[in-house]
């Protein structure tokens, strides 16, 4: 018996060490991917970066990504410092979340994590894959400040700061 519940413990635990998560979607691609959203032709659906009133209250890792209020500005950690990723764009579409509850937060790869966040992904060796949409600045009708895919026709991250889309190569 105490065999057994050893086995299912380290198979378990197994399981969630080297979980794979799709999202909108039955097939993963690639077996390097610890999270991979659908990527139908007609997707017009990306991620919503979180809206932070400043980034002097994140306790960033490198390659955090947010939707700066203060600045408007999408932004990435690297190497110590906050990178704009666009200009000064909008809030007018940004809707604040009233509640004081934020909770712990996921994490996806591992069971605990050194940073703090809303959904952290932690591998040494697997990455996530964006949401894929062809021309977003022409196919997602009402995009939310702080959006972000991958755009297929141009082959670039795409970024929404609340006014326009920013492409990086």
């Amino acid at each position: 018996m105490k065999r057994i519940i050893f086995s299912s413990i380290l198979i378990a635990s197994n399981l969630c060490l080297n979980a794979q998560l799709l999202i909108g979607k039955e097939t993963l691609n690639g077996a390097s991917t610890l999270l991979d959203f659908g990527d139908a032709p007609d997707n017009t659906r990306g991620i919503i970066l979180p809206a932070v009133t400043s980034t002097d209250d994140v306790s960033p890792a490198n390659g955090n990504f947010v939707f700066d209020t203060h600045d408007n500005v999408v932004k990435v950690y690297e190497n110590g410092l906050w990178k704009n990723l666009s200009e000064d764009g909008g809030t007018g579409n940004v809707i604040s979340n009233p509640s004081a509850d934020t909770g712990e937060g996921v994490i996806i790869g591992d069971v605990v994590s050194s940073v703090d966040g809303i959904l952290v992904l932690e591998s040494p060796n697997m990455a996530m894959i964006l949401p894929k949409v062809a021309e977003p600045h022409l196919h997602v009708k009402s995009p939310y400040p702080g959006m972000m895919c991958y755009d297929t026709t141009n082959k670039a991250l795409a970024v929404f700061d609340g006014s326009k889309w920013y492409y990086w190569n």
